[in-house]
């Protein structure tokens, strides 16, 4: 069975029951910090498991441990680190510093990690449903914010939405063909002059699912509300790991199993990606909130990132590999910079709001700059190298009307990024933000840190990247 494979989740659920018996039994006043510590230690040691641990099959080919899976996890485990160091002092100033935090935080990992290593169509659902339900409820966290509650509501409903689109998608394949499991779906689907329309449209339904949990548009509704309302370090955490997992699915089914089925699902990402792009790069220009903002700016992002799927080649896999290792910790830092955005213990979300940074808080300014240039895609920052991995790989495949239309966005998209600096560095003060607390510099630091040095240790990132999609296509 080779139940070793799914070690490091096995220790990080015990561990989350652990930490949640823990809090219970602590008192109320020191127990949200020290849960969160020891959240922060579970996942250092699921990633040192995770990297440690033999690569294989196994549960009868319900869960597999490869290179792509060990990338994927250790992506999320580093953004779900940063999230729960993030959210110290802010749950703190908001009210609501509670034990429950991090471990739903925890929970939502496990499901995240299942995701990256499914190899069956229930396991990848069970994944699912095992990341977002905590997600749901970490959106509402803040329950006296009117804002807090709509947006864990909205999420929840739009959800299971596309999670019954989802679970549709997988009930037709299944119907079609007679599996669930990967292998055996590629097998039944290679050599075949045409596939059952049934599966074809199960199919369709999979990606529709799987587009709502990258926020790709149009299934991207429910983002800039829940975005906006939830508290900054739960829209941290929506717009880092949640969406490293679904792309890791996206990824996993529409190359194995339905890779043969290329022709009937590629034109549908390309839409997606067209449509991500141009909707992301034109609706965030009319935005006056950073969040709102922030959530059209991953709309685009991952419009980007489609792009790469959409060629179905290892090039392709690659750069979205290498897209998505630029791209947490970067949105990370810019939401550190979000966090940091406090007048008289209260926080202001108005991009008008930071006029004048640039003379007020000079680091901050700093950080925040290397995270618009990085989304914008200015060289040499991470952003850029991660756009011409996924262009290269649209021109290697002939796609070249898709990196035009990738570029011209990123250029469009350049327009509100420099907005925000315009703001910055060029607008009269405001007013000071409160002292920075320690956890929003660690974050906002280290963010810009491999933001701006990326271009230093690509080499190792794209090799795991490279690795990781030829075990995927071998």
């Amino acid at each position: 069975m080779n139940w070793e494979i799914a070690l490091p989740e096995l220790v990080l659920t015990c561990c989350g029951m652990a930490v949640l018996i823990i809090g219970v039994l602590m008192k109320k006043q020191s127990s949200a910090m020290i849960c969160s510590m020891l959240v922060l230690g579970a996942f250092l040691v699921t990633a040192i498991l995770v990297l440690a641990a033999a690569q294989n099959s196994g549960y009868n080919g319900l869960f597999t441990l490869d290179p792509l899976a060990v990338f994927v996890k250790i992506l999320i485990l580093a953004a779900a680190s940063l999230v729960v160091i993030l959210s110290l002092e802010y749950n703190e100033h908001r009210g609501f510093a509670r034990f429950e935090f991090p471990v739903l935080i925890l929970l939502s990992v496990v499901g995240m990690m299942v995701m990256a290593s499914a190899t069956n169509m229930m396991t990848t659902y069970l994944g699912v449903e095992l990341s977002s339900l905590p997600i749901y409820v970490l959106a509402a966290f803040a329950r006296d914010d009117v804002r807090s509650s709509e947006a864990g509501l909205k999420y929840f409903v739009l959800g299971a939405l596309a999670s019954g689109l989802l679970l549709y998608g997988m009930s037709l394949v299944y119907g079609f063909s007679g599996s669930l499991d990967f292998g055996s779906l590629r097998t039944a689907f290679t050599g075949e002059a045409s596939a059952p329309i049934g599966s074809v449209v199960g199919v369709v339904f999979i990606v529709a699912g799987l587009a709502f949990k990258v926020s790709a548009a149009p299934f991207h509704m429910w983002t800039p509300d829940v975005y906006e309302g939830a508290p900054t370090p739960v829209t941290s955490l929506m717009a880092t790991a949640p969406k490293v997992a679904a792309l890791a699915v996206f990824l996993r089914i529409l190359t194995s199993p339905f890779g043969h089925l290329m022709l009937q699902w590629q034109q549908l990402i390309v839409l997606l990606s067209i449509v991500s792009m141009v909707w992301g790069a034109l609706a965030a220009i009319g935005q006056w909130n950073i969040k709102r903002l922030m959530a059209y700016s991953s709309i685009g992002h991952m419009g980007y990132a489609l792009i790469g799927l959409a060629t179905g080649t290892e090039a392709g896999v690659r750069g979205v590999l290498v897209y998505l290792a630029s791209y947490i910790f970067t949105a990370a830092g810019t939401f550190a910079c979000i966090v940091a955005m406090r007048r008289k213990g209260r926080a202001v979300e108005k991009i008008s709001d930071l006029k004048g940074l640039g003379r007020n808080d000079p680091m901050l300014a700093l950080m925040l700059a290397f995270f618009m240039f990085s989304m914008a895609g200015v060289p040499p920052f991470s952003g850029f190298i991660g756009k011409v991995y996924i262009f290269l790989a649209a021109v290697q495949s002939g796609m070249w009307a898709l990196a035009v239309i990738g570029v011209v966005t990123s250029v469009v998209s350049a327009f509100y990024y420099l907005w925000v600096l315009k703001q910055v560095y060029f607008d009269p003060a405001e007013g000071e933000f409160d002292p920075r607390p320690p956890s929003v510099s660690f974050v906002a630091g280290l963010g810009g840190l491999i933001t701006l040095a990326f271009f230093l240790f690509a080499a190792p990132v794209v090799n795991a990247a490279d690795a990781a999609a030829k075990a995927l296509f071998g």
